[in-house]
């Protein structure tokens, strides 16, 4: 069952050096809040999984948090590169970086088998491809009733989902709304789950669209006001277009991003203000 607890106490109950964490909320409701409490506490080796990492994933690498990244396209939204996953990868700064790279769809695919128990996914996106070369979660299957050769995913289990929502009621019941990505996929994978929430109500309005994690399958909630930002939490926040134009100089010199993450994120406990 959900226990409702402060973002310091949160991570360092649910976060773990060495862990797999997924941090998913697509183009909105992106936890940025837990994520610099998450290099705050100096966590290290951790294995980031995302469908799009942006600037988020971008902040953690640089910051030497991960070892490895599973994801499906990476970028800063509408601007360009990321300049701290390009400088990990291509000079192993601050620390080397493995990748496994997948299409949405089969990633999205390894959450389902994840949350459903089962080994792997099957699908028919990667034939064709030479992804079966460089992936060590991809392979090839034959259907038993056609003989159709098929690709199958691993089944993608993290450790740890870290979402951001807008509500929580105050049995620990959690409703996003909005776009929607793989949170509930992530969640349900996952063997530990800690979600912020813009706020704590007494009961949860149910809402067009709307997806509810029930508290006995989240591990902690936090409430934190504009957890998302820069991005956005429809309803409560908006997205930040400008931060991200700025992150694009920010993040291409080494020294600056440090002195920007100095500033703005380690000497803070706060949700960021870009």
């Amino acid at each position: 069952m959900a226990e409702i607890l402060d973002l310091q106490s949160a991570v360092q109950r649910v976060v773990h050096d060495g862990d797999c964490v997924a941090m998913e909320g697509f183009t909105h409701l992106i936890p940025f809040a837990a994520a610099h409490e998450i290099i705050r506490q100096g966590r290290r080796g951790l294995t980031l999984v995302r469908l799009t990492p942006d600037v988020v994933f971008d902040q953690m690498i640089g910051m030497g948090c991960a070892r490895a990244l599973v994801f499906s396209w990476g970028g800063n939204p509408g601007v360009g590169s990321l300049h701290r996953l390009r400088d990990a990868i291509e000079n192993s700064w601050p620390e080397p970086l493995s990748i496994d790279e997948h299409s949405h769809a089969g990633l999205t695919n390894r959450y389902v088998a994840g949350a459903a128990g089962l080994p792997f996914a099957v699908m028919r996106g990667y034939m064709g491809t030479d992804l079966l070369q460089h992936s060590p979660t991809v392979a090839t299957i034959e259907c038993p009733f056609t003989g159709e050769r098929l690709a199958a995913v691993r089944a993608l289990r993290p450790d740890v989902a870290v979402v951001h929502a807008q509500q929580a009621d105050r049995k620990g019941n959690v409703q996003l709304w909005g776009i929607t990505g793989v949170q509930k996929e992530a969640v349900l994978a996952s063997g530990r789950s800690l979600v912020t929430v813009e706020e704590i109500v007494d009961e949860l309005e149910p809402r067009p669209g709307g997806v509810v994690l029930p508290s006995w399958v989240v591990t902690a909630v936090v409430p934190v006001p504009g957890g998302s930002l820069p991005s956005y939490s429809l309803g409560y926040s908006d997205r930040d277009d400008d931060f991200y134009v700025a992150w694009d100089a920010i993040s291409r010199d080494r020294e600056t991003f440090l002195g920007w993450m100095e500033e703005h994120v380690l000497c803070s406990s706060s949700v960021v203000q870009p």
